[in-house]
């Protein structure tokens, strides 16, 4: 596989003493799962990963291995197997002695697209509309019957971020997360500054990675995106 890479420094140079603790951010999408591959809402559904899927945490976990990055002192994912599994995998691959402590919480399951959960997306289009279902899965506020918002999902990330993860890149750890698209995108979307408009634009393909570095503060110093294939977008 052919991988993509860029750097990207967000801000001017730290004004903090020299020594000051930096953090490490892994965000990573799971790799592709069988209703990914098949064109299928997944939300909160708990799919297998497909072979394809396996490959690519694999692969990401080579990856990190080869990468300029301190050694991952915590991880996290999603209870749903395919971050979990592909968290499996990358741990697998990436092949650290000592294995780092996992933390597993629903804050981190994908959006929830309540009765889309499962259904072909062509067929939703057919039932409610192509323009009602694009509305749904693109606007950020659009809530589709049952499920969350995209603003409710990253509402909900953010909250976590803020009390789980900060404090430890705050103390200069290396964190690895392994979640769902539109999770991501939640984080990311904080992270960058994006606003509404501009996240409806990030898309991250199944095995797609960033890596940011976090001052003291919780201010954003580098930006690194990865994508397998060449490509960070994908199907949500």
């Amino acid at each position: 596989m052919s991988l993509r890479e860029a750097e990207t420094p967000l801000s001017s140079p730290s004004n903090r003493p020299a020594g000051s603790p930096v953090g490490t951010l892994i965000l990573v999408r799971h790799g592709q799962s069988e209703t990914n591959a098949a064109n299928i809402f997944t939300g909160t559904l708990d799919p297998p990963l497909t072979a394809r899927g396996e490959n690519e945490a694999r692969t990401l976990g080579t990856k990190l291995r080869d990468l300029d990055v301190p050694p991952v002192t915590h991880a996290y994912s999603s209870p749903l197997r395919r971050a979990h599994d592909s968290l499996q995998l990358i741990l697998e691959a990436l092949d650290q002695h000592p294995s780092p402590a996992i933390t597993v919480d629903a804050a981190l399951n994908e959006r929830d697209y309540g009765l889309l959960n499962g259904r072909d997306k062509d067929w939703a289009a057919r039932e409610y509309g192509a323009e009602q279902v694009q509305a749904w899965r693109r606007g950020y506020r659009a809530v589709p019957p049952g499920g969350e918002s995209l603003e409710i999902t990253v509402e909900r990330v953010w909250r976590y971020y803020e009390r789980e993860i900060l404090p430890r890149l705050e103390r200069g750890e290396c964190l690895l997360v392994v979640s769902h698209g539109n999770t991501l995108r939640g984080v990311c979307m904080r992270l960058d500054g994006l606003d509404e408009d501009e996240v409806l634009k990030l898309q991250l393909g199944t095995g797609a990675y960033r890596v940011y570095r976090i001052d003291a503060d919780g201010k954003v110093v580098e930006r690194r995106t990865f994508a397998v294939n060449g490509l960070e977008g994908g199907p949500q």
